[in-house]
């Protein structure tokens, strides 16, 4: 049964019963245990280069998202989440419950060319939860590595795989580009498939989910991991969306803004489609859904707002790390609220296997934690910190410790100001009242200091900010507080001595598409690596 979220005023005769309606019920959930007899479903939704101010439940009054928009407010928005800076240490975070500095993925994206991926030797969400009794399917990006066969989602863990292993590709075609080379890349499981040339990659991947989901036995439990294209940028930074989408934002008047709009209003559609899914196939009261973004908007080629935020994707500016995220389930003994205590990407691997039946003392070395009571119950947050990331080749570091965030070697990096704030002529906004929605979790940081321009290079000191008071990162407090600093320097430095080398081989020609009929496809065999080279 759906979760309804109530709104009672409070009286002296109403508050004595929504004390009793807390400790006992949720409309929806009346009577429900916090898991079914039957172990849950999980259904794990990864937008692509999502910006924070991209949402309406984040109170964009561009971008209306009511699919997505449903359930978050009826299940948990995340207000203290963390991801990585980029697309391949995010999705190993999460498939490893590590941070990337324990591997060697701690250094921008795996290239289209480059013999590396998530060494061998990490154990996967998947693996997990197939010891767990599930069956493990994957649609749509994985960029984890696919220079060999071993890399691939199916020698990872999941019994399936639809989607391709690169980075980007054109929505359509299909095909990825890099600097030297182009080739074609969607493979169901190992093999190519061609046929879905022209198919917009959005609604191909939602229709490949909805068919795992129809086709599953609903006594055996389902992960599905739906890592989708959307919204990341297509060949040469090109936004692309059908005109069925783009036609529903004639008040956005620049193109590729209008253009980036209709990629997440398709991606809301899909995750709309999805729940009706679970819904008409009985998943739904037995699931949870979890959505989240790989790291923040990169405004300079998508158009995508991290608005307020400062800093943008692939910077260790909260615009880059804050992730837009929600878990929504019946099986929520509190649901429809705002979760404010920390997470990172890394805690969904342990948190999920708790829900899935495991017990999280069994899971060696990670460095995610199990928030599953918190989010579900609103208990305080066993995370006190959070290693945003150490990167030797760029020579940049950050870490956050309660409140205090220290940055390290950054580039110095301003706030995105929207070119276009305003609505249509017409005042088109996301609610009645041209306001949005008082359940949306917006960020107020006010007006920028002009200070805030000038008491901060992270290149030649390092900067501290108190980050729950000051989310937008204006006030610069080393000097004002260095025994803060101090601490959390040696806690980067404690970090830093527990790192590998990041995994950084050179190119290899022998990837060009062109010897394996124009496709991105394995091209090495493990066997036959000689001995000295690097690979894990």
């Amino acid at each position: 049964m759906e979760t309804v979220c109530l709104s009672i005023p409070v009286t002296k005769a109403t508050h004595k019963l929504a004390s009793v309606l807390t400790s006992w019920l949720f409309i929806g959930t009346l009577f429900t245990p916090v898991f079914a007899a039957r172990k849950p479903h999980i259904v794990f939704i990864l937008a692509d280069d999502l910006g924070w101010d991209d949402v309406s439940f984040h109170g964009s009054e561009q971008i209306p998202t009511p699919n997505l928009d449903k359930l978050a407010y009826s299940g948990v928005q995340l207000h203290n989440y963390y991801v990585q800076t980029v697309c391949s240490p995010s999705r190993a975070a999460l498939m490893t419950g590590r941070y990337p500095i324990r591997y060697g993925l701690q250094h921008f994206v795996i290239l289209p060319e480059v013999p590396s991926g998530l060494p061998l030797s990490e154990v996967t969400m998947a693996n997990y939860l197939k010891r767990q009794g599930y069956s493990t399917h994957m649609v749509g990006k994985w960029h984890l590595g696919y220079f060999a066969k071993e890399y691939t989602p199916t020698f990872r863990g999941f019994d399936s795989h639809y989607g391709f292993y690169l980075g980007h590709q054109d929505y359509y075609t299909h095909n990825a580009h890099s600097e030297k080379y182009w080739g074609f890349d969607m493979h169901n499981d190992l093999e190519v498939d061609r046929a879905v040339f022209g198919d917009y990659s959005t609604e191909l991947f939602t229709s490949k989910a909805e068919e795992i989901i129809r086709k599953h036995p609903p006594e055996k439990p389902l992960f599905l991991y739906f890592a989708h294209q959307a919204v990341h940028y297509a060949n040469d930074n090109k936004m692309e969306a059908p005109y069925k989408y783009t036609s529903r934002f004639p008040y956005i008047s620049d193109e590729k803004r209008r253009t980036y709009a209709g990629m997440v209003s398709a991606l809301d559609e899909s995750v709309g489609n999805i729940t009706r899914v679970l819904k008409e196939t009985g998943l739904y009261d037995n699931s949870v859904i979890i959505f989240s973004t790989d790291n923040g908007g990169p405004s300079e080629y998508c158009e995508s707002f991290n608005t307020p935020l400062r800093g943008v994707k692939n910077t260790l500016w909260e615009g880059g790390i804050r992730g837009t995220g929600f878990v929504h389930s019946t099986l929520l003994e509190k649901p429809c609220r705002l979760f404010r205590g920390l997470m990172h990407m890394v805690d969904w691997l342990p948190t999920i296997y708790h829900v899935a039946g495991g017990n999280v003392t069994d899971l060696k070395n990670l460095d995610g934690l199990n928030l599953w009571d918190s989010i579900s119950s609103d208990i305080p947050s066993p995370r006190t910190e959070v290693l945003h990331n150490i990167d030797p080749v760029y020579q940049n570091a950050a870490l956050r410790v309660g409140d205090y965030k220290i940055i390290i070697g950054e580039k110095k990096v301003n706030w995105f100001t929207p070119p276009q704030l305003t609505k249509n002529s017409e005042n088109i906004t996301i609610n009645s009242e041209g306001q949005s929605d008082p359940r949306a979790d917006i960020v107020h940081c006010g007006p920028i200091p002009a200070i805030a321009y000038t008491n901060c290079d992270p290149h030649k000191k390092p900067c501290l900010y108190n980050v729950w008071d000051d989310p937008c990162e204006y006030y610069n407090l080393a000097d004002k507080y260095p025994d803060v600093l101090r601490n959390l320097l040696h806690k980067v430095q404690q970090y830093n001595a527990t790192a590998v080398s990041p995994w950084l081989p050179p190119p290899d020609k022998n990837a060009n598409p062109q010897l394996r009929n124009n496709t991105w496809s394995p091209w090495i065999t493990l066997s036959d690596i000689t001995y000295g080279v690097d690979y894990r």
